[in-house]
């Protein structure tokens, strides 16, 4: 069996970095654009969840920001919460294994010479 997502897209808010307790982790959702129009003749595009963890999380955080390109390869994972009202809801989100920086553009020190 096999469960692998590859996603190419750009990154909807400045990435966070958090702290739990299984480790450091940043939430990012994904604009990807489908590859096919709709019936008004424009692309549709989907806002993909994404999880990364420690040293991808760390990373991402400090060299991308909002709108930056990433290429995202992970798994797909659900996950079921139940709220204090007894409601439950079930979360898809891709799990990065690893993150390439498309088009992150760090702010570069200039010397004047």
């Amino acid at each position: 069996m096999l469960n692998q997502a590859v996603l190419v897209g750009r990154i909807v808010q400045d990435p966070e970095l958090k702290e739990t307790e299984k480790g450091k982790v940043s939430n990012i959702t994904l604009a990807v654009p489908r590859s096919f129009k709709n019936a008004n003749g424009e692309y549709d595009t989907d806002f993909i969840s994404c999880v990364l963890w420690k040293g991808i999380a760390e990373n991402t955080v400090e060299y991308c920001k909002k709108g930056d390109l990433v290429g995202i390869k992970g798994r797909i994972q659900t996950r079921n919460v139940e709220f204090a009202d007894e409601t439950h809801k079930q979360f898809v989100e891709v799990i990065a294994e690893k993150v390439t920086f498309l088009s992150s553009k760090k702010e570069e020190k200039q010397t004047v010479e």
